[in-house]
C-alpha cells in the first residue's frame, strides 16, 4: 500500500495562497524613488523605410523587386517577407533615400572637419615634443630656455630697475624753467649674471602664455659699478620719449602655437647679455639675463627648422 498523501486541509491548514499581480503594493513615486535604477530607452532598430500607398511603411534593412513582387528583410521581425509591388509607394521610398543619403553625406563631413580641427590642434599643442637637438627635448612649461649643443637650461627672470640720472636732476635744479629732458637709467642689480654660458653661438626658445606671440630683444648689457645697464630712456619736456639700448641682431621663428625659438645672426663676445620683451608702452622691466665666458666664433647658419622667421634688431 502506498504512503499516504497528506494535505495542508487534512491538517485543517488552509491552502497556500499563490502571489496575485494585482495583490502588489503600489510602487513608490516621487523622491522615494529617484534613487532607483532608470530602464534605459530602447535603441530604435536601424534601417531604411519602405514606404506603402496606404501611408504606413516597413522598417527593412534591404529590398529587391523581382517582377511583380517585392522581396524585403524586415527589421522588425528578423526575417524575409514579400509584398506586391504595386502596394509600395516608390516616390515616397526614393525621397527618403535621398533624404538619407544627404544627412549622412553631412554628418560625415561634420566629422571630417572636426578630426582636421584635431590634427591642427595636435601639432600646435606640442608641449614637450619639440626636439632642439638629437634625442634632446624642451622641457614643458612655460618660459625662457637656452640651447647649448645638448644641454637645455632654463633662464630666470631678473628685475631691472629704472633710476632717474642724477646728473640730469641737478641739471633741472639749476634751470628755473622746466627745459631739461629728463632721463633714467635701466639696470640690474649685481656685475654679473649668475647663468654663464661658454658659447658663442647659444639658441634660445620661449613658451609663452596663452599662445601669444612676443617681440623679443636681445641686449648687451654695460657694466657700470655694481650694475648692468641695458637700457637709457630720455623723455623730452614735449613728452617725447626716446630708448637706447645695444641691441644684437635676432632671428625669430614661430616652432608652433605659443612656441618659439631665437637664432643668433652673429656670435656673442664674452659679456653680460639680457633678452627682454618689448611690450606697446616700452620694455618689460622682467629681463632673461645671462653672460658669456668665451670668445666669439664663426657665425653659423641656423639649423633648418619649420616656421617662419622674423628678424629682430
Amino acid at each position: 500500500m502506498g504512503a499516504a498523501v497528506v494535505t495542508p486541509s487534512a491538517q485543517g491548514l488552509p491552502f497556500p495562497q499563490q502571489a496575485n499581480p494585482q495583490n502588489k503594493p503600489p510602487e513608490q513615486t516621487g523622491k522615494d524613488n529617484k534613487d532607483q535604477p532608470q530602464e534605459a530607452p530602447l535603441a530604435l532598430p536601424k534601417g531604411k523605410k519602405l514606404f506603402l500607398k496606404d501611408g504606413s511603411f516597413q522598417l527593412v534593412r534591404e529590398y529587391e523587386r523581382k517582377g511583380e513582387r517585392v522581396r524585403y528583410y524586415t527589421v522588425e521581425r528578423s526575417s524575409w517577407e514579400e509584398i506586391p509591388a504595386d502596394s509600395v509607394d516608390w516616390e515616397a521610398t526614393r525621397k527618403a533615400e535621398a533624404a538619407e543619403a544627404r544627412r549622412r553625406k553631412e554628418a560625415l563631413e561634420k566629422v571630417h572637419a572636426m578630426q582636421a580641427v584635431e590634427r591642427v590642434a595636435d601639432l600646435e599643442d606640442v608641449d614637450a615634443s619639440i626636439e632642439v637637438a638629437p634625442g634632446v627635448f624642451l622641457p614643458g612649461g612655460e618660459g625662457m630656455f637656452v640651447v647649448e649643443g645638448r644641454t637645455v637650461s632654463p633662464l630666470t627672470q631678473a628685475a631691472a630697475d629704472a633710476k632717474l640720472d642724477k646728473g640730469r636732476l641737478l641739471e633741472q635744479v639749476l634751470v628755473p624753467i622746466p627745459v631739461v629732458p629728463t632721463r633714467f637709467k635701466v639696470r640690474i642689480a649685481g656685475k654679473h649674471a649668475a647663468l654663464r654660458l661658454t658659447t658663442a653661438q647659444p639658441e634660445f626658445y620661449m613658451r609663452t602664455a596663452e599662445g601669444r606671440e612676443p617681440e623679443m630683444e636681445l641686449i648687451r648689457a654695460e657694466v657700470k659699478g655694481d650694475k648692468r645697464q641695458i637700457e637709457s630712456v630720455s623723455r623730452q619736456i614735449t613728452g617725447q620719449q626716446t630708448e637706447k639700448r645695444k641691441a644684437i641682431s635676432i632671428q625669430q621663428w614661430r616652432v608652433a602655437k605659443g612656441l618659439y625659438r631665437f637664432t643668433l645672426s652673429q656670435p656673442l663676445e664674452p659679456g653680460e647679455y639680457a633678452l627682454a620683451e618689448i611690450l606697446p608702452d616700452g620694455m618689460n622691466l622682467y629681463v632673461w639675463d645671462f653672460g658669456v665666458d668665451v670668445s666669439g666664433a664663426r657665425p653659423s647658419s641656423p639649423q633648418s627648422r619649420p616656421g617662419s622667421a622674423k628678424q629682430k634688431q
